[in-house]
């Protein structure tokens, strides 16, 4: 396997390349499967468990932290700042799990009528390996880092059940992106971050580099499937994909970090929905995503309106 030192930021932009012309599902597939040979990693092995935490380095960039630039930012300690980014990289944390975990039955959902020995098929298994990996890795970042776990809130627990049981093929792909591309942009200004501890650039670096695969992967089916599916299918998609940028926008922090680093829950949580620093960073973080959504016709109707109310679409 790869280590993760020998990926550079170059490797991640060449995998992230725009799609161009549809390509043939068997040649991406067969592409994917070549990179993910040559760019697989073993994060119980390729990352130091073991070592302490760097003091004065940060669990996530403060840039990137909910309450950044606000009146209550500037009111708290330098150690409360530090503890608030602790907790909430372990949100993060959670929340990848939790869509990592709906991703991977919407793949095998995605594949079980399609032909067993297809290169398609095989990448999908593969990518079901890679998620599984993330997980891992991710709860581990989240004991390591002496946090809870942040479950998102019960009712939207219980909903994302009826929308990966309900979800049509490019409703699961359009979902799939939401779930990684915005978390993608965050780590990929992370793991560069000479600021950060080590374990989180290294966590974050492997997600990056491998999330490549998996975006190409979900752009080129979703594009085919917005040509492909029926109309109703498609105006289902717009509606789902809007519903699904709500639900994640509200379950991107859990509140509850707040409190537990011994701040007002209510207080922070109205200042970070008054942030603009805030709102510019969700909607930059998804506009690759929103673009290219509105490129193949996912972004009209209802759903454009969703999108809106979500925060992530200006």
């Amino acid at each position: 396997m790869t280590t993760v030192s020998e990926v550079s930021e170059r490797d991640v932009r060449l995998l992230r390349d725009a799609l161009g012309p549809l390509r043939d599902r068997e040649q991406v597939a067969a592409r994917l499967l070549e990179s993910s040979a040559k760019h697989s990693f073993d994060p119980d092995k390729d990352l130091d468990w073991d070592a302490p935490p760097v003091d004065g380095k940060w669990f996530w960039p403060p840039e990137l932290v909910s309450l950044y630039d606000t009146p209550l930012w500037h009111k708290m300690s330098e150690e409360q700042r530090f503890d608030l980014a602790r907790h909430e990289a372990a949100s993060l944390a959670s929340l990848g799990i939790w869509f990592e975990i709906i991703l991977m039955q919407l793949l095998v959902r995605h594949i079980y009528d399609k032909p067993v020995t297809s290169n398609h098929v095989r990448y999908a298994l593969t990518e079901i390996a890679d998620e599984c990996r993330h997980s891992m890795m991710f709860a581990r970042l989240i004991t390591t880092g002496g946090t809870p776990a942040y479950p998102v809130p019960r009712r939207y627990h219980n909903l994302a059940r009826v929308l990966k049981t309900v979800s049509t093929t490019p409703g699961s792909f359009s979902a799939t992106l939401l779930g990684e591309e915005i978390l993608d942009w965050m780590q990929r200004l992370t793991f560069p971050d000479e600021r950060v501890q080590p374990l989180v650039r290294g966590v974050t670096r492997i997600h990056v580099i491998e999330e490549a695969r998996h975006v190409r992967y979900a752009r080129e089916e979703l594009r085919r499937q917005m040509v492909t599916a029926p109309r109703w299918e498609q105006e289902f998609t717009r509606i789902s994909s809007g519903q699904s940028a709500r639900v994640f926008s509200i379950c991107f922090i859990n509140p509850q970090v707040y409190e537990n680093v011994g701040l007002d829950r209510q207080e922070a949580v109205a200042q970070v929905r008054a942030s603009g620093h805030r709102r510019e960073v969700m909607q930059s973080g998804a506009r690759r995503l929103t673009d290219f959504l509105d490129d193949i016709g996912v972004l009209r109707g209802p759903g454009r309106k969703l999108w809106q109310r979500s925060g992530l679409l200006a």
